[in-house]
């Protein structure tokens, strides 16, 4: 878009650590800076700080959320207001995770559900999932993680629980802890899918969602544009084209697992 940091824009960073409840304080900084515009991404808590505290720089977002059910946009086709972005949200996402799940682990009794409750749509995906799990009549125990202590527990607690197999829901921490999440599904002998290569890319046993990066590209232009003189209003919300499902064939082994000959001909990556 012919920006080029340090050159023709200056970016200024603020991070919350997965600590959600310091975002309004951040997004505060921000306003009294008079940015031209602001990027809110990963969560849908940065867009709803950034929004809830000035209605006039514009705000481009790119994270899972349903923007209209949260408030954020209008609609998808016509924002209004000063917010736009790229949403994640495919409702139809979660029911092909549990769907992929079940294949793989077909005699799982009950799947857990690894979700942070102080995310905005962690209530959503948790109806999702709900949803998703009575049309198959599976089994689901929600499980709640919102530091990185509490992730221990939550596996603790899912093996005391018999849990068969995970859905990790969408969230920075998770994405920060994948390390973690990973190490702690193996420990536990726990098969679990999740919505992001970066958890397969780290030794995780599977993934499917969007295509992250073509996401955030797709975010970037539209930072690009408003800089150039556009309106959020008339930046419709963008939802994903592009989705990757990735399998991790050494994870599979570790689990005593073999993927069948279905997910290799689907899979847009194979990790050995």
């Amino acid at each position: 878009m012919g920006y080029i940091e340090g050159r023709n824009v200056i970016i200024e960073y603020r991070f919350a650590d997965s600590q959600y409840d310091r975002l309004p304080l951040l997004v505060a900084e921000l306003v009294r800076r008079r940015v031209a515009v602001i990027y809110a991404i990963n969560t849908a808590n940065a867009v709803q700080a950034a929004k809830s505290a000035t209605s006039e720089i514009p705000i481009v977002f790119a994270n899972g959320s349903d923007p209209v059910k949260l408030g954020l946009v209008a609609s998808l086709n016509r924002p209004g207001g000063n917010v736009t972005g790229v949403s994640y949200y495919i409702g139809a996402l979660v029911a092909k995770r549990l769907e992929l799940l079940r294949e793989l682990v077909p005699q799982a009794i009950t799947i857990g559900f690894l979700t942070n409750p102080t995310n905005l749509i962690s209530e959503r995906d948790t109806i999702d999932v709900h949803a998703a799990a009575a049309t198959v009549d599976q089994r689901i125990i929600v499980i709640e993680a919102t530091t990185e202590h509490e992730i221990d527990e939550a596996f603790a607690s899912a093996a005391q629980r018999r849990v068969d197999a995970l859905l990790v829901d969408v969230d920075q921490l998770f994405n920060r802890r994948r390390d973690q999440i990973v190490a702690l599904a193996a420990q536990y002998a726990i098969p679990a899918n999740y919505a992001t290569r970066v958890f397969a890319e780290a030794g995780g046993l599977m993934s499917y969602g969007d295509d992250r990066l073509e996401s955030i590209r797709q975010s970037a232009i539209y930072l690009g544009r408003i800089l150039k003189g556009e309106k959020p209003a008339n930046l419709p919300v963008l939802l994903p084209s592009k989705f990757e499902f990735v399998i991790n064939t050494k994870a599979a082994k570790a689990l005593g697992l073999t993927f069948p000959p279905s997910f290799h001909l689907r899979a847009d990556a194979v990790i050995e």
